[in-house]
């Protein structure tokens, strides 16, 4: 089987610049990487827009999902020519569940009491609702060991989450068929370390845990770039 492209997506509160650093890790070893902006308005949605971008790659594709991005390569990854998942201190969600269902199973993260609320217009219906991270404090909840200079450009730059997301559920779970591998941020302060735990330990993936804040691709690019290479071979052996 030909190497399989590298697809990053993103998650809530940030955009494909989360990835800056583990890119250049990728390309050391030799891959061919995509790192697409998700719109980040509506899970089932988001997963359709990751899938098209994934349908005019030609040959395999590995789905690497941070976060919310977790999420959405659950649904995405049914695509034919995915060939393997790797989640980022993400959501790996149920078939018919939703991101309010699995996180409501933990006692709430430092987040829950950080979030914004802000109305913004839809074309011929009422106003949707962004979800972002109090600017303030956003450093320590999202990215407690990343250079804080860096930080606070990421804190001033975030890409919001459309409130609905939180309420859809997920029309399939790729990795009841594909290959996974998951990555715990054990210093979460964004998403409860449990509630990934548990999704990686339902779904039978293979998991790693790294000390980290949740933008841990940024705080340890290359613990990550390894489980990335190491789901590369072991799908091709």
């Amino acid at each position: 089987m030909p190497t399989p492209t590298v697809v990053l997506v993103h998650g809530a509160f940030a955009d494909a610049s989360s990835f800056a650093a583990l890119v250049p890790e990728l390309f050391a070893a030799g891959l061919d990487v995509r790192v697409p902006a998700v719109p980040n308005r509506s899970l089932v949605g988001d997963a359709a827009y990751i899938a098209s971008v994934v349908s005019h790659i030609d040959g395999p594709v590995l789905l690497v999902g941070h976060s919310y991005g977790g999420a959405v390569i659950t649904v995405a990854g049914t695509a034919d020519n995915v060939v393997g998942l790797v989640y980022l201190a993400g959501y790996a969600l149920e078939e018919g569940e939703s991101l309010g269902e699995l996180q409501g199973g933990f006692p709430d993260s430092p987040l829950a009491e950080a979030l914004v609320y802000t109305p913004f217009p839809q074309a011929g219906g009422e106003d949707g609702t962004d979800v972002s991270v109090d600017v303030a404090r956003f450093p320590e909840i999202f990215a407690a060991d990343v250079d804080p200079d860096l930080a606070r450009i990421l804190a001033v730059s975030q890409r919001p989450l459309a409130g609905a997301a939180f309420g859809e559920a997920a029309p399939a779970a790729a990795w009841k068929t594909k290959p996974a591998w998951g990555i715990v941020s054990s210093s979460d302060h964004t998403i409860n370390p449990d509630v990934e735990r548990f999704g990686y330990q339902r779904a039978g993936m293979t998991t790693v845990e790294i000390d980290s804040s949740h933008l841990v691709m940024l705080a340890h690019p290359k613990e990550v770039a390894e489980v990335i290479r190491t789901a590369i071979e072991t799908i091709g052996a």
